[in-house]
């Protein structure tokens, strides 16, 4: 079995991974690392929770561990999708570089640019950032990316989803031309393959497992869910989820509920807080020190349940998370696979449970196809009473008729009251009727069709045509 020991990874380093606790790679770190090394070029297909962090962290700082940075030129850049995935990779740099005199920056929203600035001046070996705030500095001139050597890009599926693939196209273009690259997905999308054709020389490929797959130790279940009314959709569906919150009891020691929309997450922890449930919201709209806050408070056990859009169903490091809980089924089947991917890390057992609506179903049925299973499917733990029918109507037929003439031309019948609109001008002209109920008084220029009764119309237009 290969360790960390035979990777030729620098002395310092290694003594890093050893007091983390750490003594054998994850085999995307197994083959990613080696490759790095040498000066390749990596492509890494892997999924979630797999340890592609490490796996071009300790290559760089192994590469780095010699020579200076500039002010305002990196040596190295780091490119993350989130805001919160890159504060985990910067986390990881602490933790491995410990014994390198390396410095590094962190750029993402929410946080000052003149902070910012005032770090890059001094000069850094790394550089991690989310490609709209790197390109806003790019912009204001104070940074330069002529002097990259090794360039990563992470998550580059999820950068494709969040539409960062023009601004990553660009930063390729902004750095020097025999940069190394590492280049890590968790699939492979036509677009992402196109990107790694262009950009990448000769790459060593390193696929760990079948494009997205669920972890073996993921115990899955759907409640195929409907409502009985329209209008408590959203209240019995949340309604569900408490009891399946409930049905797990002190098994579900933490949990994540993943919801599509960020409106459904404000609505969806706020009810679970009225119902007594310890839960925060997280997710774009949110100010980063507020998300900051609830991340730490739910990494350290302070926070039980985590509503989070899908800002953080990637690259969240929290090993030991019980259940994940879909509230919506994902649009994309991938992501079904990321959000479950938060639970049964590191060999650990987890539980994921999805409630689909009936328009949810195709999505549904993409989910299964992707993961090449089908999903078990959960009792409804709430029983949703049915909808009561109607009260019929009236029969028409104790109704009293109209005369075919008045029914016909919408106007009331000589015993029915008037209503407003008949005062005034010609008061009771058009109430005059004969022995055959033909209206009669309405002037010489009475038209001759009027006079007609229904009847006599129809069979005339018939004789007609």
């Amino acid at each position: 079995m290969t360790k960390f020991s035979d990777l030729n990874l620098n002395p310092k380093v290694l003594k890093a991974i050893s007091e983390a606790g750490y003594e054998t790679p994850t085999p995307i770190q197994e083959g990613a690392i080696p490759s790095a090394l040498e000066g390749r070029d990596v492509l890494g297909i892997a999924q979630t929770g797999t340890g592609k962090t490490a796996s071009f962290t300790l290559p760089m700082l192994s590469l780095l561990a010699r020579g200076r940075a500039r002010a305002r030129m990196p040596r190295s850049l780091v490119l993350c999708p989130t805001r919160e995935l890159a504060a985990q990779v910067a986390e990881n740099f602490d933790t491995y570089s410990k014994y390198l005199k390396l410095t590094k920056a962190l750029l993402i929203g929410g946080v000052s640019f003149k902070e910012q600035e005032a770090i890059i001046d001094k000069g850094v070996d790394v550089l991690i950032a989310t490609p709209g705030r790197l390109l806003d500095h790019f912009e204001r001139g104070k940074l330069i990316l002529s002097d990259v050597k090794v360039m990563v890009v992470d998550e580059a599926d999820r950068m494709l989803d969040m539409g960062f693939i023009p601004d990553i196209e660009r930063i390729f273009g902004l750095t020097p031309f025999t940069r190394q690259t590492l280049f890590f997905s968790a699939t492979m999308a036509p677009e992402i393959e196109r990107i790694t054709n262009t950009f990448l020389s000769n790459p060593e490929r390193v696929e760990v497992a079948r494009q997205a797959t669920a972890s073996e130790t993921i115990e899955q279940g759907v409640v195929m869910f409907k409502a009985s009314r329209k209008d408590r959709e959203g209240s019995e569906k949340r309604k569900v989820l408490r009891a399946l919150i409930d049905g797990e009891g002190d098994k579900c020691s933490n949990a994540i509920i993943f919801c599509n929309r960020k409106t459904d997450v404000d609505i969806c922890a706020k009810s679970l807080k009225k119902y007594g449930y310890d839960a925060a919201p997280i997710h774009g709209d949110l100010d980063q020190s507020q998300r900051t806050k609830t991340l730490e408070a739910f990494r350290g056990g302070e926070l039980r349940i985590l509503v989070a859009s899908d800002v953080a169903a990637r690259g969240l490091d929290v090993p030991s998370v019980s259940h994940v809980f879909n509230f919506d089924v994902p649009g994309h089947a991938e992501d079904y696979v990321h959000r479950i991917g938060r639970t049964g890390r590191a060999g650990r057992e987890g539980k994921a449970f999805t409630i689909c609506n009936p328009r949810d179903e195709k999505a549904f049925e993409a989910v299964e196809a992707l993961i090449q299973k089908e999903i078990p499917r959960v009792e409804n733990p709430v029983k949703i009473e049915p909808r009561k029918p109607r009260k019929p109507k009236a029969d028409a037929a104790k109704t009293e008729e109209k005369p075919a003439v008045v029914e016909a031309l919408d106007m009331p019948a000589q015993d029915e009251p008037r209503g407003r609109g008949n005062r005034g001008r010609g008061r009771g002209r058009y109430d005059r009727r004969d022995d055959n109920n033909r209206v009669v008084g309405m002037g010489d220029h009475l038209p001759s069709f009027i006079a007609l009764s229904f009847d006599e119309r129809r069979d005339a237009e018939n004789a007609a045509g």
